[in-house]
């Protein structure tokens, strides 16, 4: 266990993830507290809060304090009268069980994105988080230089969650309300660490310069080291828990591993920047605009 000035960090993963003990976000924070959790982010990843006492407002107000905020999603509707907040609701049919990072069809994702539980069922539903710097840290060097030529194309007209209901297929349809086309680099440099990590997850389709088979080849093979178990940390909900992960950096998966028990999150994200490669090219646009409705960075 690690001590700052201000809380406890406990470690939960080899490579990814810790708990902060002692501090209450419902409240307000320090500045010097704010900054070392963000230090703390930005070395473990991924950071869990228990038992907080939280309501939207709070949520809203923890969020901020790592900048502007983005729109629930650019195209899905947020909860009733609060614009900024997502829910995640498993009894809607709709389950991110397929390995993402955080609306990348987009030319400026999320930079972090907060979860907090509402209803968990009492078995499955879970959360894994995955770091993608271990990942391209554990990739061969010739494989980790092809890597860091790479671009690609990002979209949500995809897979993404298949249809289990009518209710799946209503929201289906308004995920792919408007189109979005992304090209951004394979590997990203976090703009706070320098650290490399494998930009990709599920909504990366298709490698700029190859064909659709020759991409979802090397994807899977990029893929499988941002999923291999010593990658990855499970967070088992219970109900007031807050989880806060660097979305520039890291992919996350939601088992559908709970039957028809109700499972509900509240997420809230804040505005990220434009990732950039290590030959320092930015990411582009290719179809859609800047979603300047969903993030203030694209205004």
């Amino acid at each position: 266990m690690t001590t700052t000035t201000g809380f406890d960090i406990r470690r939960v993963g080899g490579r990814i993830g810790a708990e902060i003990l002692g501090v209450d976000v419902s409240q307000d924070l320090d500045p010097r507290i704010v900054s070392e959790i963000n230090a703390a982010l930005v070395e473990h990843k991924a950071l869990f809060f228990r038992n907080q006492r939280l309501d939207d407002a709070a949520q809203l107000r923890f969020a901020t304090l790592f900048g502007p905020l983005t729109g629930a999603h650019p195209t899905v509707p947020s909860v009733e009268g609060q614009p900024q907040v997502l829910p995640v609701d498993g009894d809607e049919g709709v389950r991110s069980n397929h390995w993402h990072t955080d609306v990348t069809f987009v030319r400026t994702p999320p930079k972090a994105t907060t979860l907090r539980s509402l209803v968990v069922p009492p078995y499955g539903g879970n959360t894994l988080i995955a770091n993608t710097a271990a990942a391209y840290r554990d990739l061969p060097e010739p494989l980790r230089e092809f890597a860091d030529r790479l671009r690609a194309v990002h979209t949500n007209d995809h897979d993404y969650a298949e249809p289990r209901s009518e209710k799946a297929a209503e929201h289906r349809r308004r995920f792919v309300s408007t189109r979005y086309r992304t090209e951004h680099p394979v590997v990203r440099v976090h703009p706070e660490s320098g650290e490399r990590g494998l930009f990709i997850g599920g909504f990366a389709q298709s490698l700029v310069g190859l064909s659709a088979s020759e991409s979802r080849d090397i994807l899977r093979i990029l893929q499988s080291y941002v999923t291999r178990p010593e990658n990855v940390v499970r967070w088992t909900w219970a109900p007031g828990d807050l989880v806060l992960f660097d979305n520039r950096i890291t992919q996350h998966y939601a088992p559908d591993d709970y039957g028809d028990l109700p499972r509900l999150l509240h997420r809230v994200t804040v505005a990220g920047d434009v990732p950039v490669g290590t030959d320092g090219r930015g990411s582009t646009v290719i179809e859609g605009d800047e979603a300047p409705h969903y993030t203030p960075a694209a205004a």
